[in-house]
């Protein structure tokens, strides 16, 4: 702890940059100071009978900065102080994260003791690594769901984009992910939760042995869009950090919906022009710089372990349309997406993840070649069933009229079992398949 005191004394600098409040609009905050303080992204703090407000520069009115709040206002007066850090924001994660709860600022929200900081400063916004030399994409990862496993595979390194409605289960799914996924670190950002959700996925769903190789990082919906677009920086920031350590990192977001949401209120009080649906076109350039930091790192040449963050980030879509303008733009980042569907979600059957219009780009490098006919002849007799299915539920279906359709009818209830899970329940990639074939090599109407 000393040395960390001493390297953060060493960092300081001797320069002090003030500027002067000029004007108070809303969220909105403008300034005037010194032109070496004043650069896009930089923070400041300005003095409040109160103590301190942080702030973050988020535009320019000619001369003039225009500030947003990290948090409440109350006390700044007309003319106040504002001290200008001029320096990008940096954050230095370290081991010490692991088991830990942070805001997007990095402090502890666990009522744990102080952290300790790590060696190296990363940039809280960094940038992508190059697309001609980040590494390949990684070997195929057991993700502990079985219909995940079976229909949407991914590699280590990938990104998933889970895409559902309000109260369809993403949060369920997030934390069977959460629990059963083969990785070495996990880095869990909620992002415009409910208070009550965050302080119930760490304790409930995590679990003790869950948090031991886990960083969460929140910000609930009361906090402002800066502190939520903060805290989703500061998970990719503090899954590269591990990445770099040589780990395969499992990276949840939850959710990038209100992560767009947070960006457009800035955009808006920025002056940005409202475009699509309300959203500004910052929203849109975002987008992609966050969640290609996602994926395998750098291409190593020393010979150390190659590490990756493997991403899933969940989407929620406005009034269950899949085409809104974030679910459009993020399905075309993304290495593939996971749709889940209230209809199924209401028939009981949960993760209610709709095969059929789920995708994952890799599939075909993933899968082994014994375990693709299982695959396409599963959802060859899903596809007949929904074909079928209004027909089949009012009984107008005639038996033998098509031999796919009988098949798939016989075989229904037992994939239907196959895709359902409990949310305690872990299923490895060979027990998924070894039941898969199961299914579809025996039974009624079934096959030797």
């Amino acid at each position: 702890m000393m040395q960390t005191l001493i390297d953060r004394i060493d960092r300081l600098d001797d320069r002090v940059l003030e500027g002067r409040i000029t004007a108070l609009n809303g969220l909105l905050v403008e300034a005037e100071g010194p032109k070496a303080g004043l650069s896009l992204g930089a923070h400041a703090l300005i003095e409040t009978g109160e103590g301190v407000a942080e702030c973050e520069i988020v535009g320019f009115r000619g001369e003039t900065a225009l500030m947003m709040p990290f948090g409440p206002l109350e006390g700044v007066r007309p003319g106040a102080r504002v001290r200008l850090q001029p320096e990008a924001a940096r954050v230095r994660p370290s081991q010490a994260w692991l088991g830990r709860v942070l805001d997007g600022f990095g402090r502890p929200l666990d009522n744990g003791p102080p952290l300790t900081e790590g060696g190296v400063p990363y940039p809280l916004k960094g940038n992508p690594p190059g697309a001609h030399g980040r590494a390949r994409l990684g070997t195929k990862l057991d993700l502990g769901v079985r219909v995940l496993n079976a229909f949407v595979p991914m590699r280590r390194g990938q990104r998933l984009g889970i895409f559902a409605g309000s109260g369809v289960g993403k949060s369920v799914l997030m934390s069977m992910l959460a629990r059963a996924c083969d990785a070495d670190v996990i880095v869990i950002g909620l992002i415009g939760e409910r208070g009550r959700e965050a302080r119930e996925f760490v304790d409930d769903v995590l679990g003790p042995e869950g948090r031991k190789r886990s960083v969460v990082i929140t910000e609930t919906s009361d906090a402002p869009a800066l502190a939520r677009r903060q805290a989703a920086h500061l998970t990719l920031t503090t899954a590269e950090y591990f990445r770099d350590q040589g780990k395969d990192v499992l990276c949840l977001m939850d959710s990038v919906t209100r992560f767009a949401l947070a960006q457009r209120e800035i955009g808006l009080a920025a002056g940005e022009p409202p475009t699509t649906r309300g959203y500004t076109p910052s929203v849109f350039a975002e987008l992609p710089r966050l969640l290609e930091r996602a994926g395998p790192g750098p291409e190593r040449r020393d010979g150390g372990r190659q590490g990756t963050i493997t991403g899933l980030f969940t989407v929620l879509v406005d009034g269950d349309d899949h085409n809104e303008p974030i679910a459009d733009a993020v399905r075309g980042i993304l290495d593939g997406h996971v749709v889940m569907s209230r209809a199924i979600a209401e028939r009981g059957r949960y993760p209610a993840i709709d095969v059929l219009k789920s995708v994952s780009r890799t599939a075909p490098e993933v899968y082994d070649p014994p375990q693709r006919p299982f695959v396409a002849e599963a959802r060859k007799l899903l596809s007949a069933y929904a074909d079928m299915e209004e027909l089949i539920r009012l009984g107008a279906y005639t038996q033998g009229s098509n031999p796919d359709v009988d098949r798939a009818i016989a075989l229904n209830e037992p994939l239907e079992a196959f895709l359902g899970q409990q949310k305690d329940e872990a299923a490895d990639i060979p027990s998924t398949f070894a039941l898969l074939s199961e299914i579809l090599g025996g039974g009624e109407g079934g096959r030797s």
